[in-house]
């Protein structure tokens, strides 16, 4: 386990040696403008936050995305989340994408997003398959009386969403880190088992632009949940923030998503019924509606 830890952080690693380029003074003073703000829900949302634990068992989620732009847009799409544990329950690989999207733009919209007046007729409907994001979910700590739990997360960004000339996706990689740490506390008794846990986050976060550089952000992300046998609730605000809006060289990069997340989760049996609520605080000018279903294996179990 430690050797592959130890591989997958060398190779992240390099990744990012590989991604970074040499920059000159123009190019430093150059605003990309290739951030959330110009372009669609899907293109680089932040990332879901996890709660401080790994996925113990293998679980399949399909969910229906429905974003309302502040700028009159609509987005619809069919996404998907999988889980599997490697071999153990203190780690497991996750890959999620929105499987395909369908996308209505109006004029506030595409010239909030400078799409170039060639493309305007093009841009204002369309469907497309979206990025495709890997990440390793590691188990570094588990809750055992005053220590909590702690999560390492290394994720890779695609580059497999296309039109980034209408400006759905960026078409070009990605990747992050984070910690997460969290901790519950028993909160009653009885067969329901309620407990409240409380959990942070930060992280590194990266992106390629279109000036042979990558903008690198910070993140950072706080969260509250409500759990018991058969549901959890959950409140958290997470963000990214670039480098980029720091520059001194034209207009704003807007590269600071900001978001405000609410999750419930019912758990029957093996299936979980699943209901979000987002709202764009910053940089990130979308509401989303998720309704989605779940569905658990523990093939750990299985596999003695």
């Amino acid at each position: 386990m430690k050797r592959k830890f130890l591989f997958f952080i060398l190779l992240m690693a390099a990744v990012s040696a590989v991604a970074q380029t040499p920059l000159n003074k123009t190019s430093q003073r150059t605003v990309t403008q290739i951030s959330p703000y110009y372009f669609g829900p899907n293109a680089f949302a932040v990332p879901e936050m996890l709660d401080g634990r790994v996925q113990p068992v293998l679980r399949a989620e399909v969910a229906t995305d429905y974003f309302k732009g502040f700028r009159g847009d609509k987005t619809i799409d069919a996404a998907f989340k999988l889980n599997i544990p490697l071999w153990t329950d203190r780690a497991n690989l996750s890959v999620w994408m929105p499987a395909m999207e369908w996308y209505h733009n109006t004029d506030e919209s595409l010239t909030a997003c400078r799409v170039q007046p060639e493309n305007i007729e093009e841009a204002r409907d369309g469907h497309l398959a979206g990025d495709v994001y890997v990440s390793t979910d590691m188990q570094i700590l588990r809750e055992n009386g005053f220590r909590p739990d702690v999560v390492l997360r290394a994720a890779l960004k695609t580059a497999s969403g296309f039109e980034s000339f209408h400006a759905r996706y960026y078409d070009s990689p990605g990747y992050f880190f984070d910690v997460t740490v969290g901790k519950s506390m028993a909160v009653g008794s009885g067969k329901w088992n309620h407990s409240l846990r409380a959990a942070v986050t930060t992280g590194f976060l990266c992106w390629q632009t279109d000036l042979g550089r990558q903008n690198d952000a910070t993140q950072f992300g706080v969260m509250a949940k409500w759990e018991n046998t058969y549901f959890s609730l959950s409140a958290n605000l997470a963000d990214y923030s670039g480098w980029e809006h720091n520059n001194d060289g034209g207009e704003l990069a807007h590269d600071q998503p900001t978001v405000l997340r609410f999750d419930l989760i019912g758990h029957i049996g093996q299936l979980d019924a699943v209901a979000v609520y987002q709202y764009g605080l910053r940089d990130y000018p979308y509401h989303l509606v998720r309704i989605g279903l779940a569905y658990k294996i523990d093939i750990l179990s299985m596999m003695k």
